[in-house]
């Protein structure tokens, strides 16, 4: 039985991937997440309008962070600034003795949940009235994330498996002894698991509308733009996750690795705002938080497309990234297979004999 032990211990040792994985992987996240996990808002943007914006800006208590006050805006245009998700709030003031009206953003549920607890606690004189979700439906903010988190699961996972399947079963050499460039490659493996993702999409959007009332106020257009986009990220990483993994098993291991970070840091479930500022700027490298943002921004706030050019812009900007270095991946991949083959000449020849 010793023996067996001390072979077990030799072998771990080998694996030092694993041992990052039992060992370092667990501390990180330990220490990550505990300055992420917060549930409870201290601060939240927010702008006031109206003839009175400068006077009633002042006197707002500290957990509204005034970003903006324009004395000329009226309500239409306070509502049309609350569907762009810069502001969680926006006080909306009238002629002297007028009761003001606070816009809230029920998409964002913590810091809604936050400002109507504050407003009730310290008895405002202001008339609240929530927006885009406004029983503060738990379900309609968690569906557009949990379409996030399917694509990253579907389009990470099983991309990751499929090509590391072709290394194991030894198909990537005859691959690479055909005339097909890496990009084509690339385009060829993705190509089934792209339309596969995009029917999950289409079906979890069909239940999330139907099943549980989850609005979808914008444009199928954007929306549909969005998702394309997140899935060239999420199918590029699966990518770039198999031309470093030499099983399927070190191919999970990975995948639950870049999934957790971006299920609990990318404000699906805990405020971005909320998060310790040395853990914050993680979110701001994750596509499922972007994605997250144009679905919420679509579907619950009927967002244009002018209010998520940044989200789609980032997601464009990892998308290159990571399609660039899956590319540089697998021609390092492809290369020694080249050049170990026999040239298609010696195949002709080996053929006709």
């Amino acid at each position: 039985m010793w023996a067996i032990v001390v072979k077990e211990f030799r072998e771990l040792r080998r694996d030092r991937r694993m041992v990052a994985l039992m060992v370092l992987v667990p501390l990180l996240l330990l220490v990550v997440f505990g300055y992420a996990a917060r549930f409870d808002v201290h601060s939240v943007p927010a702008k006031v309008v109206g003839p009175q914006a400068p006077q009633a800006a002042a006197q707002l208590p500290p957990l509204f962070h005034v970003k903006s006050v324009d004395p000329s805006a009226d309500r239409a245009q306070a509502v049309s600034d609350l569907r762009t998700g810069d502001y969680a709030a926006i006080l909306v003031t009238g002629e002297p003795g007028a009761r003001p009206e606070l816009l809230v953003d029920g998409a964002s549920l913590f810091n809604a949940q936050a400002i109507t607890k504050a407003t009730a606690q310290l008895n405002l004189p202001v008339q609240v009235t929530v927006l885009f979700n406004p029983t503060l439906a738990t379900s309609a903010v968690m569906v557009p994330g949990i379409i996030g988190i399917l694509l990253v699961f579907v389009g990470t996972l099983a991309t990751s498996l499929g090509v590391v399947r072709e290394r194991q079963s030894g198909t990537l050499e005859q691959l690479a002894v055909m005339p097909f460039r890496p990009r084509d490659v690339f385009v060829g493996k993705v190509a089934p698991y792209f339309v596969v993702a995009a029917l999950d999409t289409v079906i979890v959007v069909a239940v999330g509308v139907g099943l549980f009332n989850v609005p979808f106020h914008g444009s199928v257009a954007v929306f549909v733009l969005g998702a394309l986009l997140f899935l060239f990220v999420t199918l590029s990483i699966g990518v770039l996750i198999s031309s470093v993994s030499e099983n399927q098993g070190q191919a999970i291991q990975l995948t639950m690795m870049t999934l957790l970070p971006q299920i609990l840091l990318s404000g699906f479930i805990f405020p971005v705002a909320s998060m310790a500022a040395g853990v914050r700027w993680i979110a701001y490298i994750l596509p499922l938080k972007y994605f997250v943002d144009i679905s919420r921004g679509v579907m619950l706030r009927g967002a244009p497309i002018s209010a998520l050019w940044v989200p789609l812009l980032m997601l464009a900007v990892l998308g290159t990234a990571a399609f660039t270095l899956s590319i540089v991946r697998f021609r390092r991949d492809l290369a020694p297979n080249i050049a170990d083959a026999p040239a298609p000449a010696e195949l002709v020849a080996g053929a006709e004999r």
